[in-house]
């Protein structure tokens, strides 16, 4: 099953008229200004898409900052942007497809299968020579069926247990794994047993995805092989993501844990790590998780 679509394939789709519905997902963390964006200059067709309103519900300590919606509140969503049964959605946005990976993951898992990231998204389109346009895209609502879990997903109790068999990867940042500074969430440090895997190292300078091979090889130096059982977390569910679309790119299946570090560190009863390492566990408290001594942020 492919995961990207250049933009010269998606051009050449809406040159020859076929079906595509476009999502555009501008969406940064600490910044609001995505549908002023938008309106400034999409791709041709391409509907706007509110990531904290409808890719998320509202944030709640307990589930994380954005915790996936319900079923009903997604398919009203999808419908919205004009998706009927049997269409081919291609999602972007202009930042290597970090925001956009989100409503890709979710339609995957609502069993939509016939939709792609935007390979570069908005910056690939305008290097490539393509138009853009401005203004509002209303579409007629569309009629798709979604369903639920058809992407591995976990909790936050299996994310504390994870690392034992598995490979849990961190999404976020290296300053943010490392504990070195937090800007939204109330502890910084990672979860325990997790390895740093910074999103950014999946693409290239120009925002591309890198090739499959070297896929493989990043994921592999952290640990990842055949026979790994893989999950990720990230802030709050986004940008982990687009980790696991890199790893799909890779040829690796992985789960996603939706609350994540948002989540995770809003709850005191699970120990924080802090540092270059993963930090194996050594006394385990209520969640199964502890760090070892000198090296965790306490609750």
């Amino acid at each position: 099953m492919a995961t990207l679509i250049t933009a010269s394939a998606l051009h050449q789709r809406i040159e020859t008229g076929e079906r595509t519905v476009l999502l555009d997902v501008r969406w940064v963390l600490g910044r609001t200004d995505g549908h002023n964006e938008y309106k400034s200059a999409h791709v041709p067709g391409a509907v706007f898409v509110d990531l904290p309103t409808q890719l998320a519900d509202h944030a709640q300590p307990g589930l994380g900052r954005h915790p996936l919606p319900g079923r009903e509140d997604f398919q009203e969503s999808a419908r919205g942007w004009g998706i009927n049964d049997g269409d081919t959605v291609v999602a972007y946005d202009d930042s290597g497809s970090m925001a956009a990976a989100r409503v890709w993951w979710m339609l995957r898992n609502a069993g939509f299968d016939s939709v792609y990231l935007l390979d570069g998204g908005l910056a690939a389109w305008r290097a490539a020579g393509y138009p853009v346009e401005s203004g509002e895209v209303s579409p007629a609502v569309g009629n798709v069926t979604l369903g639920e879990g058809r992407m591995p997903a976990i909790t936050e109790r299996e994310a504390g247990l994870w690392h034992r068999n598995g490979v849990l990867l961190d999404a976020r940042a290296g300053e943010r794994y490392r504990g070195e500074v937090e800007p939204v969430d109330p502890r910084a440090g990672h979860i325990p047993g997790g390895v740093s895997a910074p999103t950014t190292a999946n693409l290239t300078a120009d925002g591309l995805f890198l090739s499959k091979e070297e896929l493989r090889q990043r994921f592999e130096q952290l640990g990842v092989d055949d026979s790994s059982d893989v999950a990720v977390y990230c802030g709050s569910g986004v940008t982990a993501s687009h980790e696991i679309a890199a790893l799909e790119i890779a040829g690796y299946r992985a789960a996603l844990y939706p609350g994540s570090f948002s989540q995770w560190s809003n709850n005191p009863a699970n120990d924080v790590a802090v540092g270059n390492e993963p930090v194996e566990a050594r006394a385990s408290g209520p969640s199964g998780t502890s760090t070892a001594s000198g090296s965790s942020v306490g609750s």
